[in-house]
C-alpha cells in the first residue's frame, strides 16, 4: 500500500473533506479512492496512462485525483475546459482519456496520441505524473511536467498532525491548490470545499465551519475588505491567512492586519515549475519573508529570484526550457530585494515593470501609495505604450465615493507629489467599478 494512502487511513473517523452539508471521513475518503481506482482501471486507465481530469475541488474530484495517483497515471487537472486547453492537453500532452467528475463521473477515450518523450523519465521510475498548464495570459499555455510521487513524498513525509480546518480557495489545477490539499489531508485536517469563489461565499464558509486557515491572494483579501465581509461574518476562527501569487502592497497588508488582528499573516511563495517553498514572514505586518528548509534553495542574480528545489519540474512538454540556467536554477522572473538579515521582498514581475523613458516603475510601489488614500478602495497600475517615452504609467481606480477623473487626478498629485518622482504618478487614470483580474484572483497587467 502507498504510504500516503496509509497515512489517510490513519485518520479513521475524523472528518477529511467538507462539501456543503456532507462530511467525508478519512476512512470514507480512502474507500472512495480505492473504488474510484477500480472504476478507472475498468475503463482501461493504468500506469502512465495520460488522463485529462476535468474537475474542481469536490469529494469526487479529490478521490479521483488520488485514484489516478494510485494507478500511477499521468494526470492533467483542469478546472475550465476550453477548446484551446483541450487541444493542448490532447495534442501536446498526449492525453488518452478525458475523465469528467461533474455532473456525472464519466471516462471518454480520446484515441491514440503520441506521448511526449519526456514521459520516459516517469516510465523508467514507474512514477505518477502531473502536468500543470500555465494560464496562458502572456501567450501560449506551457505544459509543465512534474514527478507526482516526488511531490507527494515532499508533503506526506513532513507534515505534522495539526488537524486544522483549511479552505480550499486556490484552484484544483494550480500548484498552490494541490499543495493546500496535500497539507490539509496529510496533517489530519479538514479540507473545506468552496462551491463559489466569491468573497461572500468564502467568508460564509469560514464562519459556518470555523475554518482556521485561509489561503488567498492580495487581490481577494482586498475584495473582502472593500465589501466589509470581515465585519458581516464571524471570522474569528481564522488563525492563519496566507497570501501569494502576486506582490502584496504594504498599505494593503496594513489594512488586512487591522481587519484580522488575531490571525497570523504569512507570505507564501512558489512556482508551477519548482513547487511551493516553506516560508516564514519577518512579521505579520511585513512584506519581507524568508525561504526555509532544505527543499528549496534560492539565489538572486541581477535582482531576479532564482530557485532550485527537490520538487523541480522535469521540463516543459511544449516549450523550450530557457527559463532554466545551465547549472539547473529556475529563473522565476520575479524581482526581489534582500535585506541584511536574509529576508527578501518581492517587487513584482520583470515583465510588468513599466519603462518610462528609461526610468523603471514598479506597479506595486505605486499601488501601495494609492491605497493610502481614504478615497481609493482599489487600484491597478500598469503600463501602456507611448510614442515619446516608450511607456506611461496608467491606473484603474475604484473610488469609494463618486468622483470625476479631473478631481481624482488632482488628488493623486496631492497624494504623491513630493513623495515620488513625477514619472511615477499615473499619466492616465480610469475610473472603474472593479479592477481586471484573472480566475486566480491576480491583477491583470497586460501591456496595451
Amino acid at each position: 500500500m502507498d504510504s500516503w494512502l496509509r497515512l489517510l487511513e490513519e485518520g479513521g473517523p475524523a472528518p477529511a473533506v467538507i462539501e456543503g452539508d456532507r462530511e467525508l471521513t478519512y476512512a470514507e475518503l480512502a474507500a472512495s479512492i480505492r473504488a474510484t481506482a477500480e472504476r478507472c482501471a475498468q475503463e482501461g486507465i493504468g500506469p502512465q496512462s495520460v488522463v485529462l481530469l476535468h474537475a474542481d475541488f469536490s469529494a469526487a474530484g479529490i478521490a479521483t485525483l488520488f485514484a489516478l495517483i494510485q494507478l500511477r497515471a499521468i494526470l492533467i487537472p483542469m478546472v475550465d475546459l476550453t477548446r484551446n486547453s483541450f487541444e493542448t492537453a490532447r495534442t501536446e500532452c498526449g492525453a488518452e482519456f478525458l475523465c469528467r467528475v461533474a455532473p456525472d463521473w464519466t471516462v471518454e477515450r480520446l484515441g491514440e496520441n503520441a506521448p511526449p518523450a519526456l514521459y520516459d523519465t516517469l516510465r523508467a521510475r514507474g512514477a505518477a505524473g502531473l502536468v500543470l498548464l500555465s494560464s496562458g495570459s502572456t501567450g501560449r499555455q506551457k505544459a509543465i511536467l512534474h514527478d507526482l510521487d516526488r511531490l507527494l513524498e515532499a508533503r506526506a513525509g513532513k507534515t505534522t498532525r495539526r488537524r486544522l480546518s483549511i479552505v480550499l480557495f486556490l484552484l484544483f489545477d494550480h500548484i498552490g491548490g494541490i499543495n493546500t490539499l496535500f497539507n490539509s489531508l496529510f496533517s489530519g485536517g479538514k479540507a473545506i470545499v468552496v462551491p463559489e469563489r466569491t468573497p461572500e461565499a468564502v467568508c460564509r464558509l469560514v464562519e459556518r465551519h470555523r475554518a482556521n486557515v485561509l489561503p488567498a491572494s492580495p487581490t481577494f483579501l482586498n475584495l473582502i475588505l472593500m465589501a466589509g465581509f470581515h465585519q458581516r461574518f464571524d471570522l474569528g476562527s481564522l488563525r492563519l491567512i496566507t497570501y501569494g501569487t502576486e506582490p502584496m502592497p504594504e498599505e494593503l497588508l496594513r489594512r488586512v492586519r487591522k481587519a484580522f488582528p488575531r490571525a497570523r499573516l504569512l507570505q507564501t511563495f512558489g512556482t508551477s515549475e519548482t513547487g511551493i517553498a516553506t516560508t516564514a514572514s519577518e512579521l505579520s505586518s511585513s512584506t519581507f519573508f524568508k525561504i526555509e528548509g532544505g527543499d528549496v534553495a534560492y539565489r538572486i542574480v541581477d535582482g531576479e529570484l532564482q530557485l532550485k528545489s527537490t520538487t523541480q519540474f522535469l521540463g516543459y512538454l511544449n516549450h523550450r526550457d530557457d527559463a532554466v540556467t545551465a547549472d539547473g536554477w529556475f529563473r522565476t522572473g520575479d524581482l526581489v530585494e534582500e535585506a541584511e538579515n536574509g529576508f527578501i521582498r518581492i517587487h513584482g514581475r520583470a515583465s510588468e515593470v513599466i519603462n518610462v523613458g528609461g526610468e523603471k516603475v514598479l506597479p506595486v510601489e505605486v499601488e501601495s501609495l494609492l491605497l493610502e488614500s481614504p478615497r481609493i478602495a482599489d487600484c491597478r497600475v500598469y503600463g501602456e505604450r507611448n510614442a515619446i517615452t516608450g511607456q506611461i504609467v496608467c491606473a484603474d481606480i475604484v473610488p469609494r465615493e463618486p468622483t470625476t477623473r479631473s478631481e481624482l487626478r488632482r488628488h493623486l498629485h496631492e497624494l504623491m507629489g513630493g513623495r515620488v518622482d513625477l514619472y511615477k504618478i499615473p499619466s492616465r487614470i480610469n475610473i472603474v467599478d472593479e479592477v481586471a483580474r484573472s480566475a486566480r484572483f491576480k491583477k491583470r497587467r497586460t501591456l496595451a
